[in-house]
């Protein structure tokens, strides 16, 4: 998995991944999203629209990083995927309720 971050002009970082999101990488993301945390960023654009892969440890890193964020009156904003059995990952657990879905990177900054 590749994570790539940059940060907009309104102090929102957009982190895009591709490839796989699992066990493997899991920690590696949850490493990357507590120094962007500590750095003081609290909104964020999870880019998920590469991804061909979600599990249940790439999700938990992804909740941990909404919880965080809200602790320091931020938000996440996700890309779907454009895997369809990644997308089915979000509405199977109801995660599609929990974050706040976007179809793109435009719409979501929109929504900040």
């Amino acid at each position: 998995m590749n994570i790539n971050s940059e940060k907009t002009t309104s102090d929102i970082m957009i982190i895009k991944l591709d490839d796989r999101v699992d066990t493997f990488s899991a920690p590696n993301l949850r490493a990357h999203f507590s120094k962007l945390l500590a750095q003081g960023r609290a909104n964020f654009i999870v880019d998920l629209s590469d991804a061909t892969f979600l599990d249940s440890a790439g999700l938990a890193a992804l909740v941990k990083l909404l919880k965080d964020s809200r602790e320091k009156g931020g938000n996440v904003k996700i890309i779907l995927p454009e895997n369809k059995s990644v997308r089915r990952i979000f509405s199977l657990t109801k995660f599609d309720r929990v974050f706040d879905i976007q179809l793109t990177v435009p719409m979501a900054v929109g929504a900040f």
